[in-house]
C-alpha cells in the first residue's frame, strides 16, 4: 500500500467539518476517498474528534481491509467508486432534515434551482434497506444512478465529489435543500 498520508489528514479535517458545521454528529456517517491502491475510509464506531490519520482505514475493492475495521457502509462506498469512476469522494451523514424526508421516503422535487447541483431534477431517496447491507449498497446505486446525491430511506444521505470539498459542499446543499422543502 502507499502512503495517503495528506488524504488521511483531509479526511479527518472533513469528517470534523461534518460535526461542526451540523450534518452530522457523533461518530454517526461515514466518508471514503479513492486511493492509489483501492480507497480510505473512516473507520467503525470512532468519534470524529478523537480520530487520527492513523485510524483511517485501507481497502480495497475486494473488500480487504488494513486497519481497524471499516465503517459498517463500506459496501456502498465500494460499490460507488467502483461503478462512478468520475467519482473520488463518498460522504454519508444524518443531517437533520435530509434524514427526516429520508424518513418519510421522500424524494426532493425540483421545488428550488439549485436542486440540479445533485445531476438532475431531483434528489432521489433510496427504498429503505437495514444499515451495512447490500441491499442498501443495491438501493443507493440506484437511486445516484446520474446524480451526486441521494436520500437513503429512514436513514440519512449521500453526496458524492470528486474532491472531499464539492461532497462536503454538497452535502450542506442537500440539507439547505431539505430544510427548505420540509
Amino acid at each position: 500500500m502507499t502512503d495517503d498520508s495528506a488524504l488521511r489528514r483531509e479526511m479527518v479535517d472533513v469528517c470534523r467539518r461534518m460535526n461542526s458545521s451540523g450534518i452530522n454528529q457523533g461518530n454517526a456517517g461515514n466518508l471514503s476517498v479513492r486511493s492509489s491502491d483501492g480507497f480510505l475510509i473512516t473507520p467503525s464506531s470512532l468519534p470524529y474528534e478523537t480520530m487520527t490519520p492513523e485510524d483511517i482505514v485501507e481497502m480495497g475493492f475486494d473488500g480487504t481491509y488494513v486497519g481497524r475495521r471499516p465503517s459498517s457502509e463500506w459496501r456502498f462506498h465500494r460499490d460507488i467508486l467502483r461503478e462512478r469512476q468520475e467519482i473520488n469522494v463518498v460522504l454519508h451523514c444524518h443531517s437533520l432534515y435530509a434524514t427526516t424526508l429520508a424518513c418519510h421516503h421522500k424524494t426532493i422535487p425540483s421545488f428550488h434551482y439549485m436542486t440540479g447541483v445533485a445531476g438532475g431534477t431531483t434528489i432521489r431517496c433510496a427504498g429503505y434497506a437495514t444499515f451495512g447491507t447490500q441491499a442498501l449498497s443495491d438501493n443507493a446505486l440506484v437511486a445516484l444512478k446520474d446524480r451526486r446525491a441521494c436520500l437513503l430511506g429512514q436513514h440519512g444521505q449521500i453526496s458524492l465529489g470528486k474532491t472531499m470539498e464539492a461532497a462536503l459542499w454538497l452535502a450542506n446543499e442537500v440539507e439547505t435543500l431539505s430544510r427548505m422543502y420540509v
